[in-house]
């Protein structure tokens, strides 16, 4: 295990070098990990385990099309998929990756099959984190355990396909057999992690949450809704609007972020943009500052996660959430960008 050091602050990280794959193998190798749910994150992990060579099965409710996905993946009925409860019996290691909601509503199912010497894995610090909302407990006799990919599952899987990795975190909320170490490890690198880094489960949810609703998601959005809206109203053309406020910073600025920091972004762009950049993200930052606290506190305090298990339980909520995807979707800004891919050079 090897240390980052950022000023005082020492953190945990394992690497590919220090825990190869091999070990990875030889750590699970009496192991059945069978991955509950195939929606989200199962495809991804299930997929990256079977092609790194682990035993693994995938549980999923028939018929769904989830089921018919697996299917179509190349997972065979009878072999190594197999409906929910078949597989978490054969299960040594349980692989939690259904949504938070439907981890609510299975979880007495799941809970019967948690026998001594099990782990009980997840993707997700949500369900224990919030386990007086949820009424996820564990019994004290099996491991749990988390390895959190930083991305969605479509991206895990793509970089595995292309070598890569994503980075993950982990963490361990029990062990009960003392193997809890190296079954998360191995578990880690097996699904496809770049490298591990250590967490807890309220921290994996509360950064997750926090950075779901903020910077990577609902900020991003609304920022991008703010500023081509502002250049409609004073007359910009939809191209021009959604080229300076998206196809720019996807396409050109964020790859420069990603291969060497925002100094380096900074630093290849006109001096112009530097000077406007560096005086206006101050200015960003004191007007957003208060928005993330409130954001953390309604995280910390588990406001978000009761939102989300009430809406959830509302019984035309999926008709709901189409409808505000439908919103987005039909937005000007985001049909101007279907248009603007189109017109992107073909590789």
């Amino acid at each position: 295990m090897a240390q980052l050091t950022f000023g005082n602050v020492q953190e945990n990280v394992t690497t590919r070098d220090e825990f190869p794959l091999e070990k990875a193998r030889q750590v699970l190798a009496d192991e059945t990990i069978a991955v509950i749910g195939y929606g989200v994150q199962g495809p991804g992990q299930a997929l990256n385990l079977r092609d790194n060579g682990f035993n693994v099965i995938v549980g999923q409710r028939k018929p769904s099309e989830s089921y018919q996905k697996a299917l179509a993946d190349g997972w065979e009925e009878g072999k190594n998929l197999f409906g929910i409860e078949e597989a978490l019996e054969r299960a040594t290691i349980i692989c939690y990756l259904l949504s938070d909601a439907g981890q609510i509503q299975l979880w007495e199912t799941v809970k019967k099959h948690l026998t001594p010497g099990k782990a009980l894995y997840f993707s997700h610090g949500f369900g224990i984190t919030y386990r007086e909302q949820t009424g996820i407990v564990p019994p004290a006799e099996v491991d749990v355990i988390l390895v959190a990919p930083k991305g969605s599952g479509t991206s895990l899987r793509r970089l595995f396909v292309a070598g890569q990795g994503l980075n993950s975190s982990y963490a361990i909320h029990q062990d009960a057999t003392g193997r809890a170490q190296e079954r998360v490890l191995a578990l880690g690198i097996g699904v496809g992690s770049g490298y591990l880094f250590e967490t807890t489960f309220e921290k994996e949810v509360y950064s997750d949450l926090t950075g779901e609703r903020g910077i990577l998601m609902g900020a991003l959005a609304g920022v991008m809704e703010a500023q081509y809206d502002l250049l409609r109203r004073k007359g910009h053309s939809p191209s021009e609007a959604f080229n300076e406020t998206v196809e720019e910073l996807t396409q050109s600025l964020i790859v420069l972020v990603a291969e060497n920091g925002m100094d380096w972004m900074y630093a290849n762009c006109s001096t112009t943009a530097q000077r406007g950049a560096l005086d206006w993200r101050h200015k960003f930052r004191k007007a957003t500052e208060p928005v993330f606290e409130a954001l953390y506190e309604s995280v910390a305090s588990g406001k978000e996660a009761q939102v989300v298990i009430e809406a959830n339980q509302h019984p035309d909520y999926r008709r709901r959430l189409e409808a505000e995807l439908a919103e987005i979707q039909k937005s000007e800004m985001w049909q101007a960008g279907a248009q603007v891919r189109k017109l992107r050079p073909k590789q």
